[in-house]
């Protein structure tokens, strides 16, 4: 009968623990504020070396691409923690494509042609300008593949000039001046 007891009172308890754990869970649960649901690039961080898009951000030269970025919602995924390599063009880069074309690409019903070119810009790794040989190839985040040349200490991308090459937290950009326009398929 002690037993009987025992175990009855260790079921009333474990029911009652599991009750108040549902009903506790359930009124904890909460809808994530807007701050929460932007992602990477909304977290405030004016102390530590900034990202690749916040490096962007903060270039006169880098308006188009960063707007680009925008247009195809592509800001928290450059925001995260990598490591990168991203071939930025400048502004002059985007000026060069023909009259109409950047315009078009912006467009809603553009968003994934203009992914496929940004992510043709970005490397998943980092690659330093020492290790890159000339005619190596590298993977982009499309999946098509970009060659480097390097002679006599000028490197280029698909022949697009490396111009400058800025460290970020995570990763590294290379500015090039020319946009890099992938194959097609």
């Amino acid at each position: 009968m002690k037993y009987f007891s025992f175990m009855a009172a260790a079921l009333l308890s474990f029911t009652v623990a599991c009750n108040s754990g549902t009903e506790q869970a359930s009124t904890t649960t909460a809808e994530p504020s807007a701050a929460n649901a932007a992602g990477q690039s909304a977290v405030q961080d004016d102390d530590s070396q900034k990202d690749v898009v916040k490096v962007a951000i903060g270039s006169k030269d880098h308006t188009t691409l960063v707007a680009a970025l925008k247009a195809a919602e592509y800001v928290d995924v450059l925001s995260n923690a990598g490591p990168f390599t991203v071939f930025a063009p400048t502004n002059a880069a985007f000026d060069l494509l023909p009259k109409g074309t950047l315009d078009d690409l912006v467009k809603p019903e553009n968003k994934n042609t203009l992914r496929d070119i940004l992510e043709y810009h970005v490397y998943v790794g980092v690659l330093k300008d020492g290790l890159m040989g000339d005619d190596m190839t590298y993977g982009m985040a499309n999946g098509q593949s970009v060659t480097i040349g390097n002679k006599d200490g000028k490197m280029t991308v698909n022949g697009a000039n490396i111009i400058a090459t800025v460290p970020a937290s995570n990763g590294i950009i290379y500015v090039v001046d020319a946009v890099l326009l992938p194959p097609k398929k």
